[in-house]
């Protein structure tokens, strides 16, 4: 403990706080150092420990990694999103994604228009429902499209849609939910439907308004018109599928197995590219002094039987086994089964010339 004041600092202290300048300034002894641990000699100064804020309204329960991961998967999304969107209207759509961000899920509620198109979207096996939100502003220009008429600069109306306008606009969730499906297949199998539609998000609550909720949100371009589209995935929905958020496996969430129709035209071009054939007579080592002395009709003994069949090699590769013979006058091989080993490496051959014969 530090030393007790005698009564004269005490009514200096007092003194200084009651505002008279006259009064002097106290005299305090300095406090002793504090003791030093573990060997190390006491600081005057303790280091400034940094301190992480965290903000208890919005938890973090959705690791950096699993973030990673959706956003990757639907970053790709939106362009193939796009590209349908552009097929269905006939004109350039562009969507891009602009944030992949964790929130309570009153949060996302109250940021909301209203009214507005709020899909509640059933995701099995994901427990609980997701919710898909189209912004009016993109709504009435789309139908306007989908029904023939063209560009409209008056601002759209502020009312809920109706029965036909909601069936026109199905087509546009389905073609999200096509996509999006095919987003998600390597991470699981979604089966996605429209349970039903509602205009005012604040009438609905899928779950707690506490809870943490994944929004998902993309920029919607069509012509002049821009306007934001958001995807809600509840916590609790994605909590047990955690570990194959995590996992590479969505890295290819874009790759599809090849149809019948892409195997046989690669194999059409294939059919027609140039490959080096090589067939191997036989091999043996000789001096130098003889390979220079070599002259045309000399003689080149081998220890290969004649009877032994001739190594074929294909770009390098041995494939084949063959026998030597004559065709309407030309030297030529005849094919008699696959090599034994056709992964060897024959790249050995290539450092001495082999004879070569004409197929």
């Amino acid at each position: 403990m530090g030393d007790v004041l005698s009564q004269a600092e005490v009514e200096n202290l007092l003194n200084s706080l009651d505002g008279d300048p006259a009064a002097p300034a106290p005299t305090l002894t300095a406090p002793k150092a504090a003791p030093s641990f573990a060997g190390m000699p006491a600081s005057p100064q303790r280091a400034r420990e940094k301190v992480t804020p965290y903000d208890f309204k919005r938890p973090e329960r959705v690791g950096k990694d699993q973030m990673r991961a959706l956003q990757t998967m639907h970053e790709g999304f939106g362009r193939n999103y796009g590209a349908a969107l552009s097929a269905l209207l006939r004109t350039i759509v562009e969507v891009k994604l602009t944030s992949v961000d964790q929130l309570t899920y009153s949060e996302f509620i109250f940021s909301l228009e209203n009214p507005t198109c709020f899909n509640l979207i059933n995701a099995a096996p994901l427990e609980g429902q997701l919710i898909l939100d189209i912004n009016p502003s993109l709504l009435f220009p789309i139908i306007d499209r989908l029904l023939g008429g063209g560009s409209d600069s008056s601002p759209p109306a502020r009312r809920p849609l109706t029965e036909i306008e909601l069936l026109l606009v199905g087509r546009i969730t389905s073609l999200f939910l096509n996509e999006m499906k095919q987003a998600w297949e390597n991470v699981i199998e979604l089966d996605l439907s429209v349970e039903r539609v509602e205009s005012n998000p604040q009438l609905v609550q899928i779950v707690p308004p506490n809870e943490v909720v994944v929004l998902i949100s993309f920029e919607l371009t069509l012509g002049e018109i821009r306007g934001m589209v958001n995807l809600c995935i509840p916590f609790n929905s994605i909590e047990r599928i955690g570990q194959e958020l995590s996992a590479n496996s969505w890295v290819t969430y874009s790759s599809k197995p090849a149809t019948p129709e892409a195997i046989n035209n690669l194999g059409l071009q294939v059919q027609s590219a140039a490959v080096e054939v090589v067939v191997e007579l036989a091999d043996t080592n000789i001096s130098t002094a003889d390979f220079i002395g070599l002259r045309v009709g000399d003689i080149i003994a081998t220890e290969k039987d004649v009877r032994e069949p001739l190594s074929v090699l294909v770009e390098g590769r041995r494939k084949f086994e063959a026998t030597a013979g004559a065709f309407k006058g030309r030297k030529a091989i005849q094919v008699v089964g696959a090599a034994a080993d056709p992964r060897r490496d024959a790249q050995q051959h290539a450092s001495k010339p082999p004879e070569e014969g004409a197929a």
